[in-house]
């Protein structure tokens, strides 16, 4: 009896192993993802746009050159504005009131020196008669001398103060357009203060800001393509006219200056444009192959990169020896090795493996 029951609980255990053996579980095979980048040749499809805004090539801010109450103010937004066209005027008390008092100094300085001229004439006479000392006649031509020299400060002192209180109105130096209003009539100003923006320039510029990455592959007279948000499906043809040695301390980047080639009536100041840069020439058969720094790794057998061959959704990992030359601004330059359009993995050359299957991203 008790042989029997060892028996069925032995069947009871071949059965239930049996039974599990044929369930099929399967498990979802995770790829790694990997950053890849196609071989390419020096100077091949390097192309960067950067936003900027449009103005004229002119820009000018009006302001006055001495301080005072605005009591006139012929500026709106917009308007046209003629050269030599009175703008805006200041009450000007203090530069009046320092021309006055310089008149007057004017005035009492040519009564001295005509007092002493008289002086120094008699004294003079005198002097050539045998009635005078001859150290009362270098008093007395000293004198005149003296009145003579304040007399003449006294001259460039009213010119002084004359031409103060043209610092009191403000001209349009070009021909233009207000851009930008920035004050009122009663309104209390100092000297430098701008009270609107002319835009007077007869040209449409872009400015905008590059970073240090691409600053050194910017020259003047370089074309760029030019296109506005605000004005879709035209494009238009510019110069690089400007580019500035020194970064801008407040964005950080190189100020350039673009000029729009036969611009429209449609551009305004103010718009924003998308300036598209092409760096470099077309790659040419002679042209050398370029793969980034990052994607080149070494260990005892010399250089190497992770080809990437596609198979269906995924690829699988090869690694490739190479043979590197000097290494530029976009990579090492490749002798020998790889062909263009291949594929090679962009990062974490260090825990892929040869062979290994994975997910390709951008």
């Amino acid at each position: 009896m008790k042989k029997l029951s060892s028996i069925l609980c032995l069947a009871g255990v071949l059965l239930f192993v049996s039974a599990c053996g044929g369930e099929e579980v399967e498990k979802a095979k995770v790829l790694r993802p990997v950053s890849y980048q196609e071989v390419g040749f020096a100077g091949g499809g390097s192309v960067r746009t950067f936003s900027g805004i449009a103005e004229t090539d002119k820009v000018i801010d009006l302001s006055f050159r001495s301080s005072g109450i605005i009591t006139r103010f012929d500026i709106r937004l917009g308007q046209q504005v003629r050269k030599g066209q009175l703008l805006a005027q200041l009450d000007n008390v203090q530069a009046r009131l320092a021309y006055e008092q310089s008149v007057s100094s004017l005035n009492s300085a040519a009564s001295q020196m005509n007092t002493a001229k008289l002086n120094f004439e008699r004294v003079r006479s005198l002097y050539e008669k045998g009635s005078a000392s001859l150290s009362d006649f270098e008093n007395a031509k000293n004198s005149f001398r003296t009145a003579e020299a304040s007399h003449e400060s006294a001259q460039r002192s009213v010119a002084i103060q004359r031409e103060q209180i043209n610092y009191a109105f403000i001209y349009a130096p070009e021909n233009g357009t207000i851009a930008s209003v920035n004050a009122e009539v009663d309104e209390n100003v100092s000297a430098g203060q701008p009270v609107a923006i002319l835009n007077a320039g007869a040209d449409m510029e872009i400015a905008l800001g590059l970073p240090e990455s691409v600053i050194n592959r910017v020259q003047t007279n370089s074309e760029v393509d030019v296109a506005f948000t605000s004005l879709p499906g035209v494009s238009f043809k510019g110069v690089c006219t400007e580019v500035s040695p020194s970064v801008d301390p407040n964005t950080t980047t190189y100020p350039v200056r673009i000029r729009i080639v036969d611009p429209t009536d449609d551009i305004r100041s103010g718009m924003t444009a998308n300036v598209t840069f092409s760096f470099g020439e077309a790659a040419t058969s002679e042209s050398a192959l370029i793969v980034p720094a990052k994607a080149v790794g070494e260990d005892g057998e010399g250089r190497f990169v992770f080809l990437l061959e596609e198979a269906g959704t995924s690829a699988r990992v090869k690694k490739q020896p190479v043979q590197v030359g000097s290494l530029t601004t976009e990579g090492f330059e490749v002798l020998d090795g790889l062909q263009a359009g291949q594929k090679i993995a962009t990062a974490g050359l260090q825990t892929l493996l040869n062979g290994q299957e994975v997910r390709l991203t951008p």
